[in-house]
């Protein structure tokens, strides 16, 4: 028993050290945002500011020269709405090829799962061309559009409506309720962990997006942060302080939509585990 608990300290003691080590470049960026431009490349590294030049380093991010406040706004539109569009046609075919009966449902989930495996890269021409004769290049509309439909998220959450008894289902409908209503008030508060995976999960995918504002974007007012971060980093290549705090001020949502939502997050690992 006690050498148990010995592993187990031990265990623990790396797993800490590890994350640690993996965090030391986070505490350096943010670190370095705090820092007058002399002082980022000091060695030893000054974990602590000696000299604070917070205000400064930030007033210039988001008052520069630069639209950062409207990259930013470009960022949290795009990412919010395409979680929120991803969420609900995700849930709903999650639930359909789950719980509703229909000919062909397994064969057709099968090959919504095979277009998963089809690289994003191969299918950007004819994105492009979709998005040309539909008007909606260049536009949030556009974006909004390419990142709503999500397979993962389909094969995710219709993992979770699988455990949903069908005795639920059943008594549900012997009461007269239609699917949408046993879709929204039974089924759904009983998968909150796992939407609130798979929220995060869409949110901060669409937010770190380079590739499809790159391709889909012209307007420079129509920029997402990623695309304005490296505008910001091309005009301000020398200053790695100010680069830092505009790093630090781009992972802030990433930080605190996973704080709100960590806690539905381990439930839903430890669901999927004991359904395992």
């Amino acid at each position: 028993m006690k050498l148990i608990r010995i592993d187990r300290t031990l265990i623990t003691l790396v797993m800490g050290a590890m994350g640690i080590f993996f965090a030391l470049p986070f505490f350096w960026m943010i670190s370095a945002s705090f820092k007058p431009e002399l002082d980022v490349l000091t060695y030893p590294i000054q974990w602590i500011p000696k000299t604070w030049r917070a205000a400064e380093n930030y007033h210039e991010v988001w008052a520069g020269a630069l639209p950062f406040s409207m990259y930013y706004w470009n960022s949290l539109k795009v990412s919010i709405l395409t979680t929120l569009f991803s969420l609900l046609i995700s849930c709903m075919a999650a639930y359909g090829f789950s719980k509703v009966p229909f000919k062909g449902r397994d064969m057709i989930f099968v090959l919504v799962l095979v277009t998963f495996m089809i690289p994003s890269q191969a299918i950007l021409v004819p994105q492009f061309i979709m998005m040309r004769w539909m008007g909606l290049f260049d536009s949030h509309l556009g974006l909004i559009l390419i990142g709503a439909s999500g397979v993962l998220g389909t094969f995710l959450l219709r993992q979770f409506f699988m455990g949903i008894h069908n005795d639920i289902i059943e008594s549900a409908r012997i009461d007269g309720a239609n699917h949408w209503v046993i879709f929204s008030r039974i089924t759904l508060p009983l998968v909150k962990p796992a939407l609130a995976t798979y929220m995060i999960l869409r949110f901060i995918w669409t937010w770190n997006d380079y590739q499809n504002p790159l391709i889909f974007i012209r307007s420079d007012l129509l920029f997402t942060l990623q695309i304005g971060m490296r505008k910001f980093a091309d005009a301000n290549g020398e200053f790695y302080s100010l680069i830092m705090a505009g790093a630090v001020s781009a992972i802030l949502p990433l930080l605190i939509i996973f704080i709100i939502g960590q806690k539905h997050v381990i439930e839903g690992v430890a669901m999927g585990s004991v359904k395992g």
